[in-house]
């Protein structure tokens, strides 16, 4: 398993803008599709965006496209995730994980870590 570990996450107030970092504790990170998931309170964990090994290729939940851009460097270990516009909805706790594959299933591959808080006042 690669240890993943989240941050980046505040307080924001609505139409602001957030980078969330991912970083991974080894290097065949660079090897494997990574997404970024959330979790709002009271809500089941839902895919937000992803991004396949080589970065060529990403894939967004609707809620978020056009706002949210995912990235990655591979020779850091670590996959970013822009947040513009941000809106009240967008609250949740923020978590990354590697998938089996960042364009279809999105199963993710490894424990789930602490995540990082995202939250937008209106």
């Amino acid at each position: 398993q690669v240890q993943l570990v989240e941050s980046g996450g505040g307080l924001v107030q609505a139409g602001g803008s957030l980078t969330l970092n991912c970083t991974g504790s080894r290097r065949t990170f660079g090897d494997t599709d990574v997404a970024w998931f959330r979790q709002a309170q009271g809500k089941e964990r839902e895919f937000v965006a992803g991004i396949m090994w080589d970065g060529l290729a990403k894939s967004y939940a609707d809620s978020v496209k056009g706002r949210f851009t995912i990235s990655r460097r591979n020779p850091k270990r670590t996959v970013y995730l822009q947040m513009n516009r941000l809106r009240p909805e967008d609250t949740a706790v923020y978590y990354c994980n590697r998938v089996t594959h960042a364009l279809r299933n999105k199963d993710p591959l490894d424990s789930w870590g602490q995540g990082t808080q995202v939250t937008v006042s209106s």
